[in-house]
């Protein structure tokens, strides 16, 4: 079996109601960086987050560039050990680099895949000077947060959420993206929503929220001349994908809940083989950005040789996020683990993410189901 249209693993899906947003940004020629669509997408997020308490949002270029001004925030400095996730994408330790920081990563635990606090707590116990803690959910499923804040604030560490992955996810109902001093989510093309690119910091901290507007107009002091004082960077979203970023908030909750039915799908038609599907806690709510299948241990077939005979059909699928600590960029870097052997590294020699874009239909998704069973 072969299909003769490419699934992919996860592209945007768009609605209509971005281009009403768009349009107004052209017919008002405000296609400029800040602007009515900026205030608007930041005021609509700061509103969907509200369970949380008040909100302050930046819309920026990237979620990277919200992680850059999220590291000066937090006071990362020249030679500062910064305690890290390890099971992510690069894009959230890199800013580390940006300010001089020494990334220091932790191993994840079972229950989500992510940061494991014990491990966490050894590592304030080697670096006891470190002040912050870079966590990301993996894959749109929330850490456990409540022992993460727990060892942080034991250690008077300030705590920088990487929920890029996990926008409209919830642990014990509070959502993802407002659990530190200073969070972040992304809009890239590939995420549950997007603003064709672009990301989110997101502080409840106003102050903190106009200095890093400060930062990301390229610091430029409120003087008749252009007056600069610090340095800055051009971070600003536009004002036309700040309108594709509107549209696509609205239909935020119709994305999670099919891309956790996808989820329930592969769940199902997945069972009795020797995989399980990424993990999550009772109490949390992911938003099942991307559903991934860990084979056993013990058994014979291996990841690539599904997602080889997945891409010979035409289906597109990934590893797991290779851990940060085995990265040849980051080989100097110390590494936290409290398991016998690292976790993170189990996962990725076993793991795979599987389609998971929203506009695969149910029989696309059976026979993708149907190919991964025949592999076993």
């Amino acid at each position: 079996m072969r299909f003769e249209k490419r699934v992919p693993l996860s592209t945007p899906t768009m609605h209509g109601e971005e281009m009403t947003f768009v349009q107004e940004a052209f017919d008002k020629n405000w296609i400029a960086p800040l602007g009515f669509n900026c205030d608007g997408f930041e005021s609509e997020m700061a509103a969907y987050l509200q369970e949380a308490g008040e909100m302050h949002c930046l819309a920026l270029s990237s979620g990277t560039a919200a992680l850059h001004l999220a590291m000066k925030l937090a006071g990362v400095k020249a030679g500062d050990p910064v305690l890290c996730s390890d099971m992510t994408f690069a894009a959230t330790v890199n800013p580390v680099c940006y300010e001089g920081g020494i990334p220091v990563f932790i191993d994840a635990e079972p229950d989500t895949w992510n940061m494991d606090p014990a491990a966490l707590e050894l590592a304030f116990a080697k670096y006891p000077q470190a002040k912050v803690v870079v966590l990301a959910h993996l894959y749109g499923s929330p850490a456990k947060m409540d022992e993460i804040r727990a060892v942080c604030q034991r250690h008077d560490a300030v705590l920088v959420e990487d929920a890029a992955e996990a926008l409209a996810a919830t642990y014990k109902n509070q959502p993802c993206g407002t659990f530190g001093a200073y969070n972040v989510v992304s809009f890239n093309g590939n995420k549950i929503i997007t603003s064709s690119g672009g990301g989110m910091l997101i502080t409840p901290d106003k102050a903190a929220r106009d200095k890093a507007l400060f930062w990301a107009t390229q610091a430029r002091e409120p003087a008749p001349w252009y007056q600069h004082e610090e340095i800055g960077y051009n971070y600003r979203m536009s004002n036309v994908v700040a309108g594709i970023g509107r549209g696509q908030l609205l239909h935020l909750e119709e994305h999670r809940d099919a891309k956790e039915a996808i989820y329930r799908r592969y769940e199902q038609g997945l069972a009795n083989l020797p995989v399980r599907m990424n993990p999550y806690l009772a109490e949390s709510t992911p938003n099942f950005w991307l559903s991934c299948m860990l084979i056993d241990e013990d058994c014979s077939v291996d990841p690539m040789t599904v997602m080889q005979a997945l891409a010979d059909a035409n289906v597109e699928a990934r590893p797991i996020w290779k851990p940060m600590h085995s990265q040849p960029v980051f080989a100097d870097c110390d590494f936290i683990t409290a398991a016998d052997t690292p976790l993170d590294e189990r996962i990725f020699a076993r793991g795979l993410c599987l389609p998971s874009d929203i506009k695969m239909t149910t029989e696309e998704q059976d026979g993708v189901i149907e190919m991964i069973r025949n592999c076993f």
